[in-house]
């Protein structure tokens, strides 16, 4: 632990525990007790939805059933089975923790509109399981006599536990973005395309997410039942799942603090506004405006509005020392004489129903050489690179990477094998820094996994430096020219330090200057040994770079050489150069 991040524990440990002495120590009437021990066990599940909302970008319209298992475990728990409290509340946990990791699995490849659907679904079957499955649940008249832990009888007492437990959560889930997994969750969020490429287990993350949220669900509730020692169907139904969700918007999705804001405002404001009792309904008015207003004019929350300000003041310092040089190449086992083709291709075929965008190719790749893919339009060059990179899966045939066949493995499982892969269109995770995105590359590669977080930062400056944009580490990757946000999605990949680097049309979309600056790039990457696979239409740029040429058409192979050879020969220049077989320019 850096010596910044233990005096930032030390003095939120102090900070929390001042805070849990005074609401212990200090008087307070039943009421106050009340609306404390509510704010403090609903943002427990709140900061549920700030993991999988928040930093997942998963919708989960069902917290309340979660937060309707741990309460009910431990109503059941104490009041009928007469377990111990703290028995009850693990088992209230363990159940969400299970029905959460099992709707994150069923959910998998739902998105936006769908996902939702199946929340709110899951949603009512548990309300109507709570209201009709009357010999457990008791039914609509719910659970009483629920009992507290026998060193916390008084109400005051067990608000000590509650907001002892809120800040515990808190800060575990402030920690959370800081992790490799909270990294993950946040490339998931931005782009899962770019996560599953860049080495992210997206089903993992996505399971965990949900199983995060659950349990912190579970746990909240099984503390509110304790507080307030009954409770009932009507209090876990769909409209306290969109209650939830509330309270973690306009405070603020990306941030403990904000979902706590969220979570306060929502139920402290309504009770302190009730003293309006003279003008019917003005309260509400008063509140509903104030809803309203912070939805229209603080997209990203109270807190998300808060930390946009703070960090345009305060942005973050510069780096003290210059980045190392950048290793592309990993160490080899073998002599070079021996060495299998760093990537062979054989037979390989993707159907699209009848459509056969890729018909029986085999070529292979030289190590340390850049080879380019061509072809005209619709000839199968990105589909191609979709099944090589495990974005698709082969039809027939077989791909391996330095002798091992690859051809089953997911795209994150290829990422970690040595496969390094950018996109025709842009994709980075747009909400993280250009430091950030190279981060998660250099972390989820195969050669980095296990490194320490300051290192895995030295080797995203080393690859960002390489690129020419070290000295803009912190900036958003939005405020970078679209020819630069390429440059970051390669360094993100070179972090990675892979075996072969596949490049999608990397030329699309840049002016001349841009594309001098590429070239000069690639013949830099070249010089230091890391083997190309590039797909791009601008002849100029590949006649430059590449060694060897596999011309596609039509989902065939009918060239495959070495490029000043694969050039002349007629069938290419039919197909995609045109007439003259000494004018190989194309652009």
């Amino acid at each position: 632990m850096t010596r910044r991040r233990l005096l930032g524990t030390l003095g939120f440990a102090a900070f929390a525990a001042l805070v849990v002495a005074m609401v212990t120590l200090v008087p307070m009437q039943d009421y106050t007790m009340h609306i404390l021990v509510q704010t403090a066990t609903f943002a427990i599940a709140v900061f549920g939805l700030t993991v999988v909302l928040g930093l997942c970008g998963q919708i989960n319209l069902a917290q309340a059933a979660f937060f309707g298992f741990g309460a009910y475990a431990v109503g059941l728990g104490t009041a009928t089975l007469h377990l111990n409290f703290w028995v009850a509340l693990v088992m209230g946990a363990g159940v969400a923790v299970v029905m959460g990791a099992v709707l994150g699995m069923t959910t998998l490849r739902l998105g936006g509109h769908y996902l939702a659907m199946v929340t709110i679904s899951f949603q009512q079957i548990v309300t109507l399981i709570m209201v009709n499955w009357i010999p457990v649940t008791r039914g609509p008249d719910g659970v009483g006599g629920i009992e507290r832990p026998a060193l916390f009888q008084s109400s005051q007492a067990f608000l000590g536990v509650c907001v002892f437990a809120m800040a515990l959560v808190g800060y575990i889930v402030w920690h959370l973005p800081n992790t490799r997994l909270g990294r993950a969750m946040r490339a998931v969020r931005d782009n899962e395309l770019a996560a599953g490429v860049a080495g992210v287990n997206v089903y993992k993350v996505k399971v965990a997410a949900f199983a995060l949220s659950a349990v912190l669900g579970g746990i909240g509730g099984g503390l509110f039942a304790g507080g307030f020692s009954y409770v009932s169907p009507d209090q876990f139904s769909f409209a306290e799942s969109i209650v939830f969700i509330t309270m973690t918007l306009l405070g603020g999705v990306s941030s403990p603090i904000g979902a706590l804001i969220g979570t306060a405002l929502l139920i402290v404001l309504p009770e302190s506004l009730r003293f309006m009792k003279s003008v019917p309904g003005l309260y509400l008015a008063i509140y509903g405006l104030a809803i309203i207003l912070i939805i229209r004019y603080m997209q990203d929350g109270i807190w998300g509005f808060v930390q946009d300000r703070v960090r345009r003041l305060l942005p973050p310092p510069p780096f003290a020392g210059a980045p190392a040089d950048l290793v592309v190449t990993p160490p080899r086992t073998q002599s070079s004489a021996n060495e299998p083709p760093v990537l062979e291709v054989q037979h390989l075929a993707k159907h699209f129903g009848g459509v056969k965008a890729v018909d029986d190719i085999s070529f292979a790749v030289r190590r340390g050489s850049v080879h380019a893919l061509i072809g005209p339009n619709g000839s199968g060059k990105t589909t191609t690179l979709n099944v090589l990179s495990g974005i698709y899966t082969a039809t027939a045939g077989r791909v391996l990477l330095g002798g091992s066949d690859i051809t089953a493995l997911p795209a994150h499982a290829r990422t970690v094998a040595g496969l390094g892969r950018t996109f025709q269109n842009i994709r980075l995770f747009r909400s993280m820094s250009a430091l950030e995105n190279v981060v998660i590359g250099a972390e989820q590669g195969g050669h980095h996994a296990e490194v320490d977080h300051a290192a895995l930062v030295e080797r995203a400056r080393a690859a960002l430096a390489f690129v020419g944009l070290e000295a803009r580490c912190h900036q958003l990757v939005t405020g970078f020219s679209y020819g630069h946000q390429r440059l970051i999605e390669i360094a993100r990949a070179l972090a990675g330090e892979p075996t072969l680097l596949l490049l999608d049309e990397p030329a699309a979309g840049l002016n001349s200057s841009e594309k001098l600056g590429l070239l000069e790039l690639l013949q830099r990457i070249a010089a230091k040994g890391l083997t190309i696979l590039i797909i791009d239409h601008d002849m100029t740029l590949v006649t430059k770079v590449a060694q060897h040429i596999t011309v596609l058409n039509f989902g065939r192979c009918i060239a495959d050489g070495v490029a000043a050879e694969v050039l002349r020969q007629p069938d290419v220049i039919a197909a995609y150069l045109g007439s003259e077989p000494d004018a190989p320019a194309f652009t």
